[in-house]
């Protein structure tokens, strides 16, 4: 079963190589057609780091600590 982060890894290469062919092909050179793919997967790896962060699911599912008792 594939995953999120399955899927943004696959995403990155497609997203470079494919906006920077596509945009070479409309007519934009490649030197500015590279830094736009780039960007591109740059921001999905950012979206995978800060937006939707890797979690433990140990982290989840433990339980809170009871208050300490003062006697």
């Amino acid at each position: 079963m594939t995953g999120y982060y399955d899927i943004v890894l696959g995403l990155i290469p497609v997203a470079l190589l494919g906006i920077t062919a596509a945009l070479t092909l409309v007519g934009i050179s490649l030197t500015t057609a590279i830094p736009a793919g780039a960007f591109v997967s740059m921001m999905i790896i950012g979206h995978a780091m800060f937006v939707n962060t890797p979690a433990d699911s140990s982290d989840d599912t433990q339980s809170p600590r009871p208050p300490l008792n003062a006697d």
